[in-house]
């Protein structure tokens, strides 16, 4: 934003997480003047510990599935668990935050100049049949499975925010994201980069779920906060658009290149598959190229290095304060 222009006024709900707060921060260098909401089911707010020096930041302990009183001319939607340990832990809680957060936020917008960019998820795609995976593809997902209130309750979000576009003309963006990773993320999360860092970094065997043959894409968050930003443009974008990097990886690559960084030939160790663990996933990141010039630029290694770093830091701080 140019010297003396008015600031702008972002929302971000679930801006304790790892992706919200990392936002937040973004935007706020953007020059916008933020409201974070989280109810803190999963979130931080040590991660939000740089913008809490902020003027231009403002936090409200809040539940997305209850009507939002805010003003913003620009609103991002980042609250859910996205872990399956923590959107597991209370399924019910998981899949009425996607859907009556999405309804919440449609009714906040309705009648008002807004935007609202929704993270939803490459989950909407389940266990896929079709690889590497575009927005045209409808997807293969258990409804009734232990992962279902994640993934259905992302896909109903999708629905409700299109209908609300197609009915009432309310501004939306969805993003479906791909693994993502970096700094912030948290300890306990279950996710697999977090879990092999943390057990490497702690001198414990690395957990490997299934033969290791199962791939993933994994996209620095820095990259993905490009495509996010971007696909909040003035320009109108119909339809979700994939973001995530499409360098495919299989789960032992992975393992096997956070034991090189951390510099450990600790032994990896198998467990059973969880229930529609989807068996590969790789964007086709097409449309994003193409409509936001989206192309991440920073490779496994590099933000793995970052990532780690991150981990180290702050378990040296846990240790000092003998937690």
């Amino acid at each position: 934003m140019g010297l003396g222009a008015a600031r702008k006024t972002a929302l971000v709900t679930g801006a304790a997480g790892f992706l919200g707060s990392h936002l937040v921060d973004r935007l706020l260098d953007e020059g916008y003047e933020v409201v974070g909401i989280d109810n803190l089911m999963t979130g931080d707010l040590g991660n939000l510990e740089r913008a809490g020096r902020d003027p231009h930041f403002h936090f409200q302990m809040g539940d997305v599935r209850e009507p939002i009183h805010v003003y913003a001319e620009l609103v991002f939607n980042f609250a859910c668990p996205a872990s399956p340990i923590h959107y597991q832990s209370d399924p019910y809680a998981t899949l009425t935050t996607s859907v009556m957060g999405a309804l919440r936020l449609v009714e906040m917008a309705r009648g008002r100049r807004c935007t609202i960019v929704h993270a939803s998820t490459s989950e909407v795609y389940g266990d896929p049949t079709v690889h590497p995976q575009p927005e045209s593809y409808w997807g293969n997902v258990n409804p009734i499975g232990d992962r279902s209130c994640y993934d259905e309750g992302k896909r109903c979000a999708e629905t409700l925010l299109n209908d609300a576009r197609r009915a009432w003309g309310v501004d939306v963006r969805i993003a479906r994201i791909f693994n993502t990773y970096g700094p912030r993320m948290a300890f306990d999360d279950g996710r697999v980069v977090s879990n092999f860092i943390v057990q490497a970094l702690r001198g414990s065997p690395l957990t490997l779920f299934g033969d290791g043959r199962q791939t993933r894409s994994f996209c620095f968050v820095k990259d993905l906060l490009e495509g996010i930003l971007s696909l909040a443009r003035p320009e109108p974008i119909e339809g979700p658009v994939n973001l995530g990097n499409p360098e495919e990886f299989t789960i032992r690559d992975l393992a096997e290149e956070v034991l090189r960084i951390v510099g450990s030939d600790l032994e990896i160790i198998h467990q059973p598959l969880p229930a529609d663990d989807p068996r590969q996933r790789k964007p086709d990141i097409s449309r994003a190229r193409e409509l936001l010039g989206f192309s991440p630029q920073i490779g496994l290694r590099e933000g793995l290095r970052a990532t780690v770093a991150d981990f180290q830091a702050r378990l040296a701080e846990r240790a000092s304060k003998g937690r």
